[in-house]
């Protein structure tokens, strides 16, 4: 009896990993094979061309000891994350709160609003918004209407950042529907309890909405941190593939790809990588830490 219930039980795994083949050869193949591969070049001098040099830990003492340039593109993208993240996130609650009315059509409006976040990280996306917020866009020329002469955005070191920042909040669909889910999902009993205790619209949001939201704001910010430190073609496109104007759109994964793709310098490009990793863990632990004192369940923890 127990050699059948083994034999049944080993057929069923077999059927599973079976399915689950795709996914593991997937997993080994292009994403954990890659990632080894590529902790061995960082410590490495390859140009692509020649066999790799082992060097040891040369690049990442380069990197931290004789490279202002990463310390630039780290400023650089920490701005961009710092502004981005939080004006995405509170954008996307404010249009889910508006939503969550009981309009007609809330199908189309969420289609709408999604729209942007499916395109936005297309290079023709960056390319029409190079255009709305060039010296003679559509953004001058609306504010000219107002006799307001703006500025070369894209042109000038000073506005350059926040005309990429202004993308990223227009790329709020996908956290926006999140937050409808979750809106939909606080029973509609608990506000109307509150009324009768005579909260208003502030005290329900600060005492109700946030703490029950709270799991959802925590996925759409973790996701909002990773996604922010690895944006790419917005600063390659508007910033012509250099970081311009004055280096104020170098993001530090443009300047990955510049040194390894560019300069042909795949193991330090290897290094950024790795540094990036790390990086992105850090925050990523820091706000998994933080949320035992801001994210509560429905277990009340």
């Amino acid at each position: 009896m127990g050699a059948s219930r083994r034999s049944a039980l080993w057929r069923q795994d077999r059927t599973a990993y079976a399915f689950l083949l795709p996914w593991l050869i997937g997993f080994f193949c292009l994403t954990l094979g890659p990632m080894l591969y590529s902790l061995y070049l960082s410590l490495t001098k390859f140009n692509l061309l020649t066999p790799p040099r082992w060097l040891g830990l040369q690049n990442y003492i380069q990197i931290f000891t004789d490279d202002p340039v990463f310390a630039h593109s780290l400023k650089i993208t920490f701005q961009y994350v710092l502004f981005s993240v939080p004006l995405r996130l509170a954008f996307a609650l404010l249009v889910a709160m508006a939503l969550n009315k009981g309009l007609r059509g809330l199908g189309i409006y969420r289609t709408v609003y999604y729209v942007p976040s499916l395109l936005g990280g297309s290079v023709a996306i960056a390319i029409v918004w190079k255009k709305i917020f060039d010296g003679d866009g559509l953004f001058n020329q609306f504010l000219g209407w107002f006799g307001i002469e703006g500025p070369a955005w894209i042109a000038h070191p000073d506005y350059v950042l926040h005309t990429i920042v202004t993308l990223a909040v227009w790329q709020f669909g996908s956290a926006m529907v999140i937050f409808l889910a979750g809106l939909k999902q606080i029973p509609a009993d608990l506000y109307e309890a509150s009324q009768v205790d005579g909260a208003g619209k502030t005290r329900q949001f600060v005492q109700i909405t946030l703490p029950l939201l709270s799991p959802v704001l925590f996925f759409n910010l973790v996701m909002g941190i990773i996604n922010s430190f690895q944006v790419f073609t917005p600063g390659y496109v508007i910033g012509d593939g250099r970081g311009g104007p004055l280096d104020s759109t170098m993001f530090y994964t443009l300047y990955l790809y510049l040194k390894g793709f560019s300069f042909f310098d795949m193991g330090y490009a290897s290094a950024l990588a790795w540094i990036m990793v790390v990086i992105i863990g850090l925050f990523t632990a820091l706000v998994f830490v933080s949320s035992k004192y801001w994210v509560f369940y429905g277990d009340g923890k």
